[in-house]
């Protein structure tokens, strides 16, 4: 057991180096130099008690490329650079060694990095030690900023919104949304960033609990009462996230990687997509999306009870799409609307159709719909409640809409409901949850210009619209970002007593995380807010 540690290559012409030995306490850092294309990281020796090295890779700034961890089933893994240059400019290496019965490590830096079940309860490790797990290329994520146009978030500076063909907006013609002077402000935020990043990389320094990093286009899944699924997104520079999955637990609101929990094909790297979750079959059901200039009509199932990824062989056609919405209602998935590639892979235009995919058949049809329909969208919100989809807002280049639609599961006939008080204002990439049963929230969002922080409810039994202050979501404006709500199960330090009073299992708690500001700004922050707060307003 003395005998163990942790070595890196990084160069084909040069011997391994010891980057962790025992005399180095329970983590070491190591600077990497631009010049360096390829790590190769793995174990020698006895593992003893030591269950895991979790490695940690950031760039110059501070911001994760990549997080990943050795195991004894899991002994090496390898990064490679690719064309976009991801570390030229210099980029740190943290290794941290986790034991079972550790004397080395501090008991709050053990418990933040344990993982937890859905359950939170800290068991699942063994499970994804596994062997045989599918680990993501550690270069498949690293973003070409000359592609992907189609994947316009709130910061994009050289980005425009797919567009549809119509009359007044000939193929082949793009409207801009963003100002040249976006591209400036982000670049004087990295800035920034950039000189807190090298006063925080003293290997020495304590570690930080760990979080997912700033993103937005990301979904965020409840899947019991204390556990939330994250998936996905895209943060600075257009980067796709390199900690794609991350679980929540809302007891003490602590994060946990979750990539290598499940086993199974995982998801590749994508935003504009859906996770949605079935508490019959305990399954989250993730569609779509893209990536770049490559676009996904595929279903990934995660299965929460075994903890294992399935990649759907489904029957049916269905088009890859991009900032759709899904809503479940008896055991199948409703998608309507989003972008779509016409042809593949040239974004031209968004959709108004209806697709619906039966889980226990894992095929795709299209029902026959009537009524109403609403005009083709996308970065539109949706939401099940009493057997009708209310579909509000979206996107279809030049317009931006804040209409509301209903869909009775039925009759399968749209409807435009007419609606009374202050509407929202046209957005797109708007948060939206149902916090009762006949109403939700609609909060910020995108309305072709700038980021909004503002927030609606909308009462289904009046079909009125009531205006919201809540100062911790409208001190910053943000768009793309994930509203969910929770059984409120335990008591938050930034709560007064009087919230407290509140926190009971029957009460629920509003939690949103990430999204942009269109600024240059991305977002890690979970913010709480008891749901009692809003029905007072």
């Amino acid at each position: 057991m003395e005998g163990f540690g942790v070595y890196a290559v990084f160069a084909v012409d040069e011997a391994p180096r010891l980057i962790w030995s025992c005399r180095d306490g329970w983590q070491n850092s190591v600077e990497i130099q631009p010049c360096v294309q390829q790590i190769v990281l793995f174990t020698r020796g006895d593992w003893g008690n030591r269950d895991s090295v979790s490695v940690e890779f950031t760039d110059e700034e501070n911001i994760p490329i990549n997080m990943s961890k050795l195991t004894p089933f899991s002994k090496c893994l390898s990064w490679e650079t690719t064309e976009d240059g991801v570390w030229s400019k210099g980029a740190t290496l943290t290794v941290k060694v986790n034991q079972g019965t550790s004397e080395l490590l501090d008991q709050v830096l053990t418990f933040s990095q344990m993982e937890c079940t859905p359950e939170c309860n800290p068991t699942i490790s063994a499970l994804k030690e596994c062997p045989g797990k599918r680990k993501r290329s550690q270069g498949e994520d690293v973003v070409d900023e000359g592609r992907g146009k189609e994947n316009i978030c709130p910061n994009g500076s050289e980005k425009a919104t797919p567009h549809r063909r119509g009359k007044n907006n000939p193929r082949g013609g793009q409207t801009r949304l963003f100002s040249q002077e976006e591209e400036q402000t982000a670049a004087a935020t990295s800035q920034s960033r950039k000189a807190k990043g090298k006063q925080s990389k003293t290997p020495s320094q304590t570690a930080p609990l760990a979080k997912p990093s700033s993103r937005w286009g990301q979904t965020l899944c409840p899947i019991d009462p204390q556990t939330a699924i994250l998936i996905g997104g895209q943060g600075a520079r257009m980067q796709f996230c390199k900690d794609p999955i991350w679980k929540l637990c809302t007891e003490d609101l602590s994060w946990v990687p979750a990539e290598t929990l499940a086993e199974g094909p995982t998801p590749e790297a994508r935003i504009g997509h859906t996770a949605t979750y079935d508490p019959e079959s305990k399954r989250i059901f993730v569609f779509g999306g893209s990536k770049h200039k490559k676009w996904f009509n595929d279903v990934h199932i995660l299965d929460t009870k075994s903890w294992r990824w399935t990649l759907v062989e489904a029957q049916g056609k269905v088009p890859p799409l991009a900032y759709h919405s899904c809503s479940m209602f008896r055991g199948e998935l409703f998608v309507f609307g989003g972008v779509f590639p016409c042809p593949h892979p040239e974004p031209d235009g968004c959709s108004d159709s209806i697709y619906i995919f039966n889980p226990e058949m894992a095929i795709w049809y299209q029902p026959i719909v009537n009524g109403e329909k609403p005009a083709p969208r996308s970065g539109h919100s949706a939401c099940v409640m009493q057997g009708r989809i209310f579909v509000f807002g979206g996107w279809d280049t030049p317009v931006c809409f804040n209409d509301m639609f209903m869909l009775d599961l039925g009759l399968m006939e749209f409807s435009a409901v007419k609606t009374s008080g202050v509407a929202p204002s046209p957005r797109s990439w708007h948060g939206c949850a149902v916090v009762s049963d006949s109403s939700f929230l609609i909060h910020g969002g995108y309305n072709g210009n700038s980021a909004l922080s503002d927030a609606f409810i909308f009462n289904t039994d009046t079909s009125c619209w009531s205006s919201l202050t809540l100062p911790p979501l409208s001190s910053i404006p943000r768009a793309g970002h994930s509203i969910i709500t929770m059984p409120f199960t335990c008591e938050k330090e930034s709560m007064d007593e009087e919230e407290e009073e509140l926190s009971d299992p029957a009460s629920q708690i509003l939690l949103v995380f990430g999204g942009g500001d269109n600024e240059g700004s991305f977002f890690s922050d979970l913010i709480t807010m008891p749901v009692n707060e809003l029905r007072r307003e």
